[in-house]
């Protein structure tokens, strides 16, 4: 996770924030936490240089933002934008809801932030060959490269977690056989 400079004097009014959180707030908030949108975590009313933003998911390097009609002003429109250049600056994506679209679109508001989160997404890295191979281009190292060496095929993929038996039955002398291959009625000498 990357950390952000932040202003340590906003830290108490961040707490007072999470503890005193809007109608609007607590809606988005049942919808983004405990990692329900492809495994990003987010944090609420989390400090960002001299700013507080709503919601932050540092995996996605995403902030979300909800509005309400004071925002709709010039002063704090203008302000918007600084903090939004701000962010930017610091490599994030800011996305920006009005309370009205979180309370009447919540599911079309949840799947924005799904597909920013989904678009932020490193794809996963290719297995790593026999020896770590890291030359060529992905079809060399596949085949052995121009050289004529031997095909090289990626391992097989594991068992997905739902086929993976948690425990294994035990074999006689195994782990939990204290009997040392015999059966119980026979003596160890």
């Amino acid at each position: 996770m990357t950390l952000f400079p932040y202003n340590p004097r906003l830290q108490i009014a961040a707490r007072s924030l999470r503890k005193c959180m809007t109608d609007t707030e607590n809606l988005l908030w049942s919808r983004v936490r405990r990692k329900q949108l492809l495994d990003a975590q987010f944090y609420r009313q989390k400090t960002i240089g001299n700013y507080i933003v709503d919601f932050y998911a540092p995996k996605a390097k995403l902030v979300v933002e909800i509005d309400g009609s004071q925002h709709l002003e010039v002063e704090h429109l203008l302000d918007d934008r600084a903090r939004d250049a701000y962010l930017r600056r610091q490599g994030l994506t800011v996305l920006r809801f009005d309370n009205l679209q979180v309370l009447k679109e919540t599911e079309a508001v949840v799947e924005a932030i799904y597909l920013a989160v989904a678009a932020a997404q490193i794809p996963p890295n290719p297995p790593l060959l026999k020896g770590g191979n890291t030359g060529g281009s992905s079809s060399e190292r596949m085949t052995g490269g121009s050289s004529g060496g031997k095909d090289k095929t990626p391992p097989p993929n594991p068992p997905s977690p739902k086929n993976r038996r948690k425990n294994p039955p035990l074999k006689k002398g195994g782990r939990g056989d204290l009997s040392g291959g015999k059966n119980r009625g026979e003596s160890v000498s």
